[in-house]
């Protein structure tokens, strides 16, 4: 459990964690933070993925005292940090194939659990992270994914999720959000956008392995993430967790509106954010008052087809009504006082 801290206490990364505990602060309100993504990558401004892995793996580090491996997909993070010949990865840091980071991560668990063996210990000191995009891991990776979590791997897998294929031109992945525009669903017809139906739910596949720990966070707040991080890290076998970065690119969204909209997205209900383990929910994090979903859509240029004189109202009342769902499924609305 985090301590319950008041808005006053954390309203800047620095006055405001000055009046928090030492043990209570956040990694990167730190001057003892890692800086495992540190600066020169070249991702866009605003870029929510940039944050969430430098949040998520400084928060690894922190909680493995720096013994810890990354395996990358191919995506976004790999190219924006790793141009030829360089780096913005300050840990051992690995990449191979857009589909195949889970199957890379344990490979590389699975080889030091031998070392371990032979060394006469009963566990490897280091360990080891997985890391893609959407793409990377609901669509071309899920395969390896899957296996990862049948076999209870000891990895925990961060999936980064801006809802589309952002560095290869803003297609759809079975992320994309129901009436989003990208380069493969087009603004036209009848049902213009990301049919509704289609797509995966994969932090509820990933309950459905039955895993020890099964997370979702978002960069809009940044001791959630990091807590749940660190707890993970603190259990052995195979982990999910599921955070959702905004791209101000692929979204056509104000750079500036990264966390306004990553906070949206829970405050509407259209991204839950809770932890389950072992294939039950255990904890939740409530909306204190539920936000339309209209103030959500509106910043996104993606959604721009659906108001103006010729929107479509009916499918914002269908994303409304998904969003009441998950409220409902997932009991997010804190009960009135």
């Amino acid at each position: 459990m985090t301590q319950n801290i008041k808005f006053y206490q954390t309203g800047t990364f620095t006055v405001g964690n000055r009046l928090l505990d030492p043990e209570h602060r956040a990694v990167q309100a730190s001057i003892q933070r890692d800086n495992s993504l540190t600066s020169g990558h070249r991702a866009c401004q605003g870029c929510g993925e940039a944050l969430g892995a430098r949040y998520a793996v400084d928060a690894a580090m922190r909680a493995t005292d720096g013994q810890l491996i990354a395996a990358n997909a191919t995506g976004c993070l790999e190219v924006f940090s790793t141009p030829y010949p360089e780096t913005s990865w300050k840990l051992p840091w690995l990449h191979s194939l857009f589909g195949n980071a889970a199957a890379v991560g344990s490979g590389i668990a699975a080889a030091l659990a031998v070392k371990a063996r032979k060394a006469g210990l009963e566990r490897s000191a280091v360990r080891v992270i997985a890391q893609g995009g959407d793409g990377g891991t609901t669509d071309i990776g899920f395969g390896c994914l899957s296996g990862m979590f049948e076999r209870n791997d000891d990895v925990l897998y961060i999936c980064y999720d801006n809802e589309g294929y952002m560095n290869t031109g803003v297609q759809r992945s079975s992320a994309t959000p129901p009436g989003a525009r990208t380069a493969t669903t087009v603004p036209l017809g009848p049902n213009p956008g990301e049919e509704f139906g289609r797509g995966k739910n994969l932090p509820l596949i990933a309950m459905a392995h039955e895993i020890p720990y099964v997370a979702t966070a978002t960069v809009a707040d940044l001791r959630d993430l990091e807590a749940k991080v660190e707890h993970a890290m603190s259990l052995h076998g195979a982990r999910y967790l599921q955070i959702l970065v905004p791209c101000p690119l692929g979204w056509g969204a104000a750079s500036c509106d990264t966390i306004r909209l990553a906070r949206l997205a829970r405050e509407t209900g259209l991204f839950p954010v809770f932890e389950a383990k072992g294939g039950e929910i255990t904890a939740v994090t409530k909306i204190r008052h539920q936000q339309p979903v209209e103030n959500y859509l509106r910043l996104q240029k993606r959604f721009a087809h659906l108001f103006g004189d010729k929107g479509r109202p009916d499918i914002v009342a269908r994303i409304q009504a998904m969003a009441d769902k998950n409220i409902r499924r997932f009991g997010l609305l804190e009960a009135a006082e």
